[in-house]
């Protein structure tokens, strides 16, 4: 039996009065290093049922506006191709609906097909990333559409902006714009970072964040961990400010590869999609 996001009652996850969606995607069809994320899903949403509902930073409860779980998507999935496909298309209707879409996975690659159905239905649209990578190869292990190709495929689409990196392959260099990254290394002695990237950002913002964005202290469970990333509060922070400033149209939360021995981590995923929509919904519930 599939769990809902948060456990919540009933009457806060109707279909056709909840304003958010959360979109499962349990898929891991091109990750390289340790495999399971498209288990993420189904610890993401585990973790959830056990959350306080109540936020003491903004004095709300979310849960009110109504948080809606779709089926998981999940199978044999013939080609990244055809997942990223599935994905648009099942976020396409999910926003014609009049739905905020919060896509959960999965490997990162499962954030090509939501970035796309955002992109076809909202104008002046940056994408912001949080990440340990820069996920800017043209192609990878024969395919466009893998894990670390991510960010290419978006900037096809539109601006990026680039907060957390700190590993990639120097093929890459050709594809990023110095410009528009934040790297880890920086943010140490930079004060100002935050408002500088806030700035580079569109009035509609998606946020693509790949969990290894963290800290591997706070956030072990991914497949791809990378020292010197980001902590908890400051991030927080960050989000906060991007979501006040901005419309937050879309996001996901992907590469939660959950460990056994590890339920922080899965806590972690399903606190920060709360936290963001806490931020995004502020001024509508109490």
């Amino acid at each position: 039996m599939m769990i809902g996001y948060g456990g919540l009652p009933e009457a806060f996850t109707n279909y056709s009065t909840s304003k958010v969606a959360v979109l499962p995607v349990a898929y891991d069809g091109t990750s390289t290093w340790v495999k399971g994320a498209d288990k993420g899903p189904y610890a993401l949403l585990e973790a959830s049922a056990n959350m306080e509902v109540y936020d003491i930073e903004t004095n709300s409860e979310v849960y009110r506006i109504g948080i809606f779980t779709d089926e998981i998507m999940e199978g044999d999935f013939s080609s990244p191709d055809q997942m990223v496909s599935a994905v648009r298309s099942r976020t396409l209707k999910l926003i014609n609906d009049g739905k905020l879409v919060a896509t959960i996975g999965g490997e990162h690659s499962v954030s090509i097909g939501a970035v796309q159905a955002h992109a076809r239905t909202y104008d002046h649209l940056t994408v912001l990333q949080i990440d340990a990578h820069a996920d800017m190869r043209s192609s990878y292990e024969g395919s466009p559409y893998n894990h670390a190709c991510v960010m290419a495929r978006v900037k096809e689409l539109c601006p990026v902006v680039q907060v957390g990196i700190r590993s990639m392959d120097s093929s890459e260099k050709t594809n990023i714009d110095p410009h528009r990254v934040f790297w880890a290394h920086q943010l140490v002695a930079n004060n100002s970072w935050m408002d500088e990237a806030i700035d580079l950002i569109t009035p509609n913002v998606y946020i693509t964040f790949d969990l290894d964005g963290f800290d591997p202290s706070i956030f072990p469970s991914t497949g791809t961990p990378e020292p010197g990333g980001l902590l908890w509060y400051p991030t927080l922070t960050f989000l906060r400010k991007v979501i006040e400033s901005r419309n937050l149209v879309g996001f996901d939360i992907v590469e939660l590869c959950p460990n056994p021995l590890d339920k922080s981590s899965d806590f972690l995923a399903a606190k920060l999609l709360y936290k963001i929509l806490s931020y995004k919904y502020l001024n509508t519930v109490i």
